[in-house]
């Protein structure tokens, strides 16, 4: 567990992709966010062209979803990138990279 809290980062993408989720999907996210807050190395570290991206799983409204995010250790800044289903999941992280 780390002892300073993440300051949290929103990149474009994921606000675009929060904004046309349901309140009871807002809540799962938030819980998941609040998890990796608390141990942000949780996620799975991703290898090759992914390998700044590290990837949580977690279910939403009992769907498996996947969150895409960064940590950037020099200012404990966890940057949220990309949740959704892992249909063209990477594809689509590559691009906003």
């Amino acid at each position: 567990m780390m002892t300073q809290s993440l300051s949290v980062v929103q990149s474009h993408s994921f606000k675009k992709a929060v904004k046309k989720l349901h309140k009871n999907q807002k809540a799962d996210l938030d819980a998941a966010v609040h998890t990796l807050m608390d141990n942000p190395n949780l996620g799975i570290q991703k290898v090759g062209d992914l390998s700044s991206v590290r990837i949580y799983k977690f279910k939403m409204l009992k769907q498996l979803t996947l969150l895409a995010y960064q940590i950037d250790d020099g200012q404990l800044v966890l940057t949220l990138l990309m949740i959704g289903t892992h249909e063209n999941f990477y594809r689509d992280v590559k691009l906003i990279l």
